[in-house]
């Protein structure tokens, strides 16, 4: 069964393979595609026949190389719409390609695991790049000796628990511009800016699951306006829920008066400026050239 069982099969020379590919997009949702005419299923996955998707040939590589090939398809309201592009719900996905035989799908070989890379989109069809799991090692690695802080409020690093009483918000949306800046009626005593560099995120509507940065947090005539540094696309309408998280400059006076964190500030507030660099002698009284020890 499995692997050696294809093998064999396609040793016999006649064969019956197909090729599936499961993509799994960031919100958790799974698609399946063949390039069989008939449907097909295994690991509680349905694979839709004729489901607009075909990947190019794989080119394997030995070593720590990275795999790539690229994934071609239609794009369509039933399966892979134009709007969850937009949104960059796909931006990430998991992807990964089996060969099959189709009548018995329990002999299948894994041919590629990895990840959706670039994704451009022309005429009514996409094209993504395939990233293999070796491209997690092709990236930049250790710490960054620096003034502020590097790490992401409320992650591992950081240690600080964002659903603490003041440093969260939710409220519906009263009005929307350009999918970048939202008014809401928000409640509570939080003082202006208090969510400058911080994020928002949107529990409902067609936009629900998507997640901005704060640009500006500002009040203008009782109502609180909260700018984006970029546009979200989904579409965030009028009366959707969203959630407000409080901003962080990675200043370590900010870590300690905002947050009472100063213990997991991870930069180094007393590194010298570049402004020591720029230092140079000066005359002056006292100015001997000796030791400074000797006076």
């Amino acid at each position: 069964m499995g692997a050696e069982a294809l093998r064999d099969h396609l040793a016999s020379g006649a064969t019956t393979v197909a090729r599936c590919w499961a993509l799994t997009r960031r919100d958790g949702q799974v698609l399946g595609f063949t390039d069989h005419d008939q449907p097909l299923e295994f690991e509680d996955i349905t694979f839709e026949a004729n489901g607009g998707l075909t990947a190019a040939a794989l080119e394997r590589s030995t070593g720590l190389s990275v795999d790539n090939t690229e994934a071609v398809g239609a794009i369509s309201s039933a399966r892979v719409s134009e709007a969850d592009i937009t949104a960059g719900r796909y931006d990430g996905a998991e992807i990964r390609a089996w060969l099959v035989n189709w009548r018995a799908v329990e002999d299948r070989v894994l041919l590629f695991r990895g990840s959706l890379g670039e994704l451009t989109r022309q005429g009514g069809m996409f094209e993504a790049e395939l990233r293999g799991l070796s491209e997690a090692l092709n990236q930049p690695r250790g710490r960054v000796f620096q003034k502020s802080c590097p790490a992401i409020l409320g992650d591992a690093d950081c240690g600080f628990d964002l659903n603490q009483t003041g440093y969260f918000a939710e409220s519906a949306v009263s009005h929307v511009e350009e999918g970048r800046v939202f008014g809401l009626a928000l409640t509570g005593s939080f003082a202006e800016g208090w969510f400058a560099r911080g994020r928002l995120v949107v529990k409902s509507g067609a936009a629900a699951g998507e997640i901005g940065l704060i640009r500006t947090d500002r009040t203008d005539d009782g109502t609180r306006i909260v700018e984006l540094w970029q546009e979200i696309r989904s579409g965030v309408a009028a009366g959707d829920l969203i959630r407000l998280e409080a901003g962080c400059d990675k200043q370590a006076a900010t870590c300690r008066s905002k947050f009472a964190n100063l213990p997991n500030y991870r930069g180094f507030p007393h590194l010298p400026g570049d402004d020591w660099s720029m230092a140079y002698p000066v005359s002056g009284a006292g100015g001997t050239g000796g030791s400074l020890n000797n006076g």
